[in-house]
């Protein structure tokens, strides 16, 4: 009978078990107790590491699991749970280091990045920390030979350690399944602590996995939503849209930090709007912001592929502002602080109805594309900006979309690359609010682009006195210092305050505007372009018209919003073909 087989087989496993303790039991150990310290004291390290019992139970499931992995190999249960708790430690100091730079700890989906020149980048932005790195690799592999060669216990034989091994597997699994594993695992990636056992959770997230065989939404639910009729325009008006893209530029005053009437000028100006904003990233990845804001959809949507949007996402993006602003008759142009050989810029921006797209190559004298780089000035650059906008409107009376990509406040920030003798006055300002080094060089380079901004606003106005404009300034994610800031002020917020910049709105020659002045709504940076649409005056198509009706839903938290409409829209996208998927994603049965 089967039964009887089964019983027999699993009184055969039980046989060679015993057998296999009986040899350990027979060969002794030196000292019992030692094993004991080991499992003790590797434990305790990896508790430290998590800074929380929440997660704890399935830290130590995953410990174990890797111990009985490694026990196969070694032979010896003392190596093996002191290399499973270097391992261990040696993630929780990588994603640690992670979590320093970017705000999101360590998954398994981090790890294209680094075949993606992540690390060449890393090496030329942050040396220091990078050697860190260096000399924490040579000494997790100085340990684990010196384990190896000096930590060997007594043996066990192969049958047991089969068993050991099953038995921690079928452990790990069931501490994978509960539901304080997983899925709040994901949801705490912007938190401080459970380092560890968070990157273990990743590896049998299925949705961290999904993420890297092409492109896929993590937020879609089965059913669509049904479209929205189009709103009309409210005006008889079609203003230049002009959005510029700060670089690294957050509000000072986010950490208690005050700013003077310059800098205020430009975040909060006095006759617009102006607010929080809500963005995917922390000190990097640029073009994660310039996608959401451009498409209407979160980056961190598409899990680990965000990080290749531009690559992966040309051509499979079939709604976009710069579409909808083409289709009532705009000039659509791009100007960027960077090179034509960027990433996939020129491919994605036209693929999602960008005409015309330039680069700091194709900027005309006097501007020098290699003396601009040698500090990405935004007085060279937004000067050369402004100049070509108005050449173009001069030679093409349409209306314009503009939209402006700098990058002059990205870190480090121990370097001085405003010109000694300028803006020393703010300068000195900033270091009497905050004695750090660092953020008086932020605070100073914010004051150029404020000073610029006012001169070349006059500029406009003067220039094209009955040409109404909207523009739109938003910083696309915080620079690495903040974190270092928010520490040192002892800023105990909320763990979503590093993903927290700025927009303001302001209106040029627009005698009636549809927007209120003064501090506006917190948004999310997937519904910016929307609101452009909207203080301009402009009509929606559905796709955007359904997207506003969904900032009730959403607000400032478009990703982190649990809206089953923000997921139906996303289904609605995908079933009229305005994203491509790869693969598509089909419907849960």
């Amino acid at each position: 009978m089967p039964f009887a087989a089964m019983h027999r087989s699993l009184g055969l496993v039980a046989e060679r078990a015993n057998s296999g303790i009986a040899e350990v039991a027979y060969q002794g150990h030196p000292n019992p107790m030692g094993s004991m310290l080991i499992v003790v004291a590797v434990v305790g390290a990896v508790a430290l590491t998590e800074r929380s019992t929440e997660h704890l139970p399935f830290a130590i499931a995953a410990l174990l699991c890797n111990a009985a992995l490694l026990l196969i190999f070694v032979a010896d249960f003392d190596r093996a749970i002191l290399l499973s708790g270097i391992v261990a430690i040696t993630i929780a100091g990588a994603s640690t280091v992670k979590f320093d730079h970017s705000a999101l700890k360590l998954t398994i989906s981090d790890l294209p990045l680094v075949f993606a020149g992540t690390v060449p980048f890393l090496v030329l932005q942050y040396p220091r920390v990078m050697l860190g790195v260096l000399v924490s690799i040579v000494l997790f592999v100085a340990a684990s030979i010196a384990v190896l060669l000096y930590a060997a216990g007594p043996p066990m034989s192969l049958a047991l350690r089969l068993l050991l091994f099953n038995v921690a597997v079928i452990g790990f699994a069931a501490a994978a399944a509960t539901k304080d594993a997983i899925a709040p695992s994901r949801l705490a990636l912007t938190q401080r602590r459970s380092f560890y056992s968070t990157f273990m959770a990743s590896l049998v997230d299925r949705v961290c996995w999904r993420q890297f065989g092409g492109l896929a939404l993590s937020d879609i639910a089965n059913e669509p939503l049904p479209l929205k009729e189009a709103t009309p325009a409210r005006s008889d008006a079609s203003p230049d849209i002009i959005i510029i893209q700060h670089e690294s530029v957050f509000d000072p005053r986010i950490l208690g930090l005050p700013v003077e009437p310059i800098v205020e000028g430009l975040l909060s100006p006095a006759n617009g709007q102006y607010g929080r904003l809500n963005v995917d990233i922390f000190g990097g990845g640029s073009w994660q912001s310039e996608f959401s804001l451009l498409t209407g959809l979160s980056s961190a949507s598409f899990g680990s592929s965000a990080y290749y949007l531009f690559k992966k996402g040309a051509g499979r993006f079939h709604s976009s502002l710069p579409r909808s602003l083409a289709s009532l008759g705009y000039r659509t142009t791009l100007i960027s602080s960077c090179r034509r050989s960027f990433l996939s810029y020129d491919r994605f921006y036209s693929s999602i109805g960008i005409h015309e797209r330039v680069f700091i190559e194709d900027l005309p004298p006097p501007f020098d594309a290699r003396r601009f780089e040698a500090t990405n000035s935004d007085a060279i650059f937004l000067e050369a900006v402004i100049d070509a906008h108005t050449k173009s409107v001069i030679n093409h009376p349409a209306p314009h979309f503009l939209y402006v990509l700098t990058n002059f406040n990205h870190g480090p920030h121990d370097r001085q690359l405003v010109p000694a003798g300028q803006f020393e006055k703010e300068r000195t300002f900033a270091a009497a609010s905050l004695p750090d080094a660092g953020y008086a060089e932020y605070y100073t380079r914010l004051v150029e682009t404020a000073s610029t901004w006012q001169k070349l606003k006059r500029r406009l106005a003067n220039r094209f006195p009955g040409r109404p404009m909207l523009i739109v300034h938003y910083g696309d994610h915080q620079p690495v210092l903040t974190g270092r800031i928010a520490h040192r002020l002892k800023c105990r917020g909320d763990a979503r305050d590093a993903f927290t910049t700025f927009y303001a709105i302001e209106a040029l020659n627009m005698s009636r505007t549809p927007f209120g002045s003064g501090r506006g709504p917190d948004l999310d940076i997937a519904f910016l372009g929307t609101v452009a649409l909207q203080h301009a005056g402009l009509p929606l198509d559905p796709v955007f018209s359904t997207r506003a009706s969904l900032l009730d839903d959403c607000r400032e938290a478009y990703f982190g919003s649990g809206s089953e409409r923000k997921r139906q829209f996303h289904r609605t996208l995908v079933d009229l073909g305005l994203i491509d998927l790869v693969p598509n994603v089909p419907r849960a049965r």
